[in-house]
């Protein structure tokens, strides 16, 4: 077993329960009905929702003739706020296995896909920041899209911060596999319910079955 000095986690399906497809489609027609679509096609909806990147964003605003700027500043909104409220309500929360964290020796950090203020707000939410030295997620904006996993800027971001010599890297999808990868770091894919029974592409480092598992692979 390596000695990790550092290690990283995800946030969504991996800290705190994933958003549910139902919430984030619901926020993404918000936002084009605030651009003035009633009626987005349900492709358009996926896109948006699954890993658009800037081309395929300014594609589809092509389609409706409408100015992309304002359409993304509305759908973030809209999603952030969604989140937020899920949280609020208790419809979606932390996984109970959190606090196994605390018992990590190592440098922790947080590297997420999903807002940079989203993620603070899930840190005070749920009082973890004591957890965390670092933590990054995109700002919202259309140029983040280019910087998110598998692409390992933030990545790279958190382990300067830490000053990490040998890390690893905790997630819950191939993009994590594949963002560890570029950022020449070890992975651990945590097998929670909602991605049991994915088939990887991409081998990571290890699997776990919770975070429980992950500190003990960090540990040994």
């Amino acid at each position: 077993m390596t000695d990790y000095d550092t290690v990283l986690f995800d946030s969504d399906g991996v800290l705190v329960e994933p958003p549910a497809y139902d919430t984030q489609a619901a926020a993404t027609r918000a936002a084009f009905g605030e651009v003035g679509v009633t009626g987005a096609d349900r492709q358009h909806v996926d896109a948006v929702l699954s890993g658009v990147t800037t081309e395929q964003l300014r594609a589809i605003c092509a389609a409706y003739d409408f100015d992309v700027g304002t359409f993304w500043e509305a759908r973030e909104r809209h999603d952030e706020r969604s989140q937020l409220d899920d949280f609020e309500s208790g419809s979606r929360d932390r996984y109970d296995d959190v606090a196994a964290i605390a018992d990590l020796p190592q440098d922790r950090g947080v590297v997420s896909n999903n807002h940079h203020s989203t993620i603070e707000f899930v840190l005070d939410f749920f009082d973890l920041r004591p957890l965390f030295d670092t933590w990054y997620g995109r700002e919202k904006t259309i140029g983040s899209l280019e910087l998110k996993k598998p692409d390992p800027h933030y990545l790279h971001q958190a382990l300067a911060d830490l000053d990490a010599e040998s890390a690893l890297y905790v997630g819950d999808s191939e993009g994590d596999v594949l963002a560890a990868r570029n950022a020449g770091i070890d992975s651990v894919f945590v097998r929670r319910a909602h991605c049991r029974d994915v088939v990887l592409p991409i081998a990571p480092t290890y699997e776990a079955t919770d975070l429980r598992d992950v500190v003990a692979l960090a540990t040994e």
